[in-house]
Order: structure tokens, then C-alpha cells, then sequence
């Protein structure tokens, strides 16, 4: 139970870093790094949704979180998602990131073929097996990857004592509470959709792992402060300030990760790159939106922070 501490709060997922030409920026992912710990930042989520890592190469990975790992210096609790769409690629993944002494490793289950649970198992297995000294947190995002996590499922893979939690961003937030009864008090249940970070954490997560805690880590910080403290009523109205913003930013015909790069050059003047095609950059139309979401950011600070 005592290890597990370090999994409590606020771990933003970590935004891909790219250079001019589109490649990955090692002096950007370090910049990112400081950026967070300046923020306060204790724990990051490296090469998830957020990092891109669907149109990632396993070097391009690699060098991500060789960087994150460089510029932390030991500072932050790293949880690296390894999960490739084949499991050779995954355990490389895997020991590459025992090899550099993550805190822990997560996984996706295999998208596009329609698996049977006990293939799933094993594939995850399989990638545990690859870092046998570090942790695994189950990934659960149905709406993207296709397959939900089950509680037959997760009963299986709780076998494997190194699992040690679930990234859960299905949206029902009673999925939280099941996952939380069926993986008991040694088990550590991280919010994924950012918009219900309250509920979520009212009804049993521990902690939160999010795609926009990145861009506005002062609010995310607070929101879990507030919570912890019992101050509801300010949790809730933070919580609603923070979904506004996001719903700014969906605003926009670019994808939120390249909205979210642009308010960080306005906000932070940090300069990550744009965001690795097919995803779409922003249109011209897109700027005024995202300035607009930057100003509501600034906002909120002032008001809650």
C-alpha cells in the first residue's frame, strides 16, 4: 500500500514535442518537462493518446521518454504507456522503460481485430512479463480503442501482482466505482475524462491522468486541493470553469492537441511544434478560439488559484 502513494494526484499526459520539420524535439520534451515541474507538477503520464503514440515510431517513443527521464532527474513519478498494436514492439517498449526505471508501465489492449478476453490477458501479460520489476496500470478508453474492460477481465489480469491500477476514461463514471470495488484498497484507480475529474474522484479514483492538465496544471492542482480538502462547492465550480475551457477548445476544427500547443505559446510562450498528420493542425479560423480558450485559462487562474 505505501509504494502506491506516489499514484496519488495529478499526472498530466504528456504532449508530443515536435521540431520544425515534424520530428521529435528532444530539447522540446525537455522543455515540457521543466514546464510541468515548475507547475508543481509531482507525476506524468508519457506516450499515451496525448503523446500522440498511435503515429509514433518505437525509436520516436523511445526518445520521448529518454528525455522525460533526463530532464525529471527522479522528480516525477513516470508511468509510461508501452502498448504497440503487436506484442513484439510492446515488450520492447517494456524494457526499455524498466531499463530507464519508470515507476510503471501502462498498455491499451490491442485495437482493430476484435480479441477474445484471454488473448487480451495475455498480451498484457506478456508485456508485464517484459518488466518484470516495475508496475503495470491497465489503459481503458472503449470509445477509442474499441474494447472495454470487463470486471471478468480485470479480475484475470489482478492475478498478475504487478498490476497495480487502471487508467479508466471509459465515460460512465460508476465504471470507476466497479473497477474500485473489484480491484480492493491495494488497487489504484486514476480519472481519465477531464470534464468529471470530481465525480470521478467522489466516487472512488485516487488520482487523475488527463489530456488537458498539461495546459492548465495550476487549475487541475487546485481542483484536486479543493477536493481533498472537502471544499465541494469551490471543487464544483472550478470543475465547471475548467469544462468550459475545454469546450472552447473543442471548438475548433484543429485537434485539441494542436489547440492546446497554441495555447501554450500564448500562455507559457513554450514552443512544442504542431501535431503529426493525419491529425489536423489548426485552421486560420481556429486562432481567434484558441486565444479565446488561453484568456479563460488566465481567468480562471485569477479567480481560483
Amino acid at each position: 500500500m505505501k509504494h502506491l502513494e506516489k499514484y496519488r494526484g495529478i499526472f498530466p499526459a504528456f504532449y508530443a514535442c515536435y521540431d520544425d520539420a515534424g520530428e521529435i524535439s528532444p530539447e522540446r520534451v525537455r522543455a515540457l518537462t521543466e514546464f510541468l515541474m515548475d507547475r508543481g507538477i509531482k507525476g506524468v503520464y508519457v506516450n499515451g493518446s496525448s503523446g500522440e503514440c498511435i503515429y509514433q515510431s518505437v525509436e520516436d517513443r523511445k526518445t520521448v521518454l529518454e528525455n522525460v527521464m533526463e530532464a525529471s532527474k527522479g522528480r516525477l513519478t513516470v508511468i509510461a504507456h508501452v502498448a504497440c498494436n503487436n506484442t513484439k514492439d510492446s515488450q520492447e517498449l517494456a524494457r526499455h522503460a524498466q531499463s530507464l526505471h519508470v515507476d510503471a508501465i501502462a498498455a491499451i489492449p490491442p485495437i482493430y481485430f476484435h480479441l477474445p478476453e484471454y488473448a487480451i490477458a495475455q498480451y498484457w501479460n506478456d508485456i508485464s512479463a517484459a518488466a518484470p520489476d516495475t508496475d503495470f496500470v491497465i489503459y481503458n478508453i472503449p470509445q477509442l480503442a474499441g474494447v472495454a474492460l470487463t470486471l471478468s477481465l480485470f479480475r484475470e489480469m489482478r492475478k498478475n501482482p504487478q498490476v497495480i491500477g487502471v487508467k479508466n476514461s471509459s465515460m460512465p463514471v460508476q465504471d470507476i466505482q466497479m473497477l474500485k470495488a473489484a480491484g480492493g484498497e491495494d488497487c489504484v484507480i486514476f480519472n481519465g475524462p477531464d470534464e468529471q475529474f470530481v465525480s470521478g474522484r467522489a466516487i472512488g479514483a485516487q488520482a487523475g491522468i488527463g489530456g488537458t492538465y498539461g495546459v492548465m496544471p495550476e487549475l487541475f492542482l487546485k481542483l484536486d486541493e479543493l477536493f481533498c480538502e472537502g471544499r465541494m462547492e469551490e471543487a464544483c465550480r472550478l470543475q465547471y470553469a475548467i469544462d468550459s475551457i475545454i469546450y472552447k477548445m473543442c471548438e475548433c476544427r484543429g485537434n485539441l492537441y494542436a489547440v492546446i500547443k497554441e495555447i501554450l505559446r500564448i500562455n507559457e510562450h513554450l514552443d512544442i511544434g504542431g501535431v503529426r498528420p493525419p491529425l489536423p493542425g489548426l485552421s486560420e479560423a481556429d486562432y481567434p478560439i484558441a486565444k479565446e480558450a488561453a484568456d479563460m485559462i488566465c481567468r480562471a487562474r485569477k479567480a481560483f488559484c
